[in-house]
């Protein structure tokens, strides 16, 4: 997986195939920062999380409810 692929504004898609979230951008090579929340919040998930690049969505390798309950709000853990 190219995560040069990744670019702002893509859809994040669960495995369940739901969108959970929105790409603000690539931060570094590791992690993907995601657009704020209802909140006002910025999260952030590893890029490995990510399993395809698919129709220019992010695909990742969890449900939505365990991504945001595992997304941090820092890109290191």
């Amino acid at each position: 997986m190219n995560t040069n692929q990744i670019v702002p504004e893509m859809p994040v898609v669960c495995s369940q195939g739901g969108q959970f979230a929105t790409v603000d951008h690539l931060e570094g090579e590791n992690y993907i920062k995601l657009n704020k929340d209802q909140n006002g919040q910025h999260h952030y998930i590893p890029t490995s999380w990510v399993t395809n690049i698919e129709n220019g969505k992010v695909m990742v390798d969890r449900p939505g409810e365990q991504a945001m309950k595992d997304w941090s709000e820092t890109p290191t853990h």
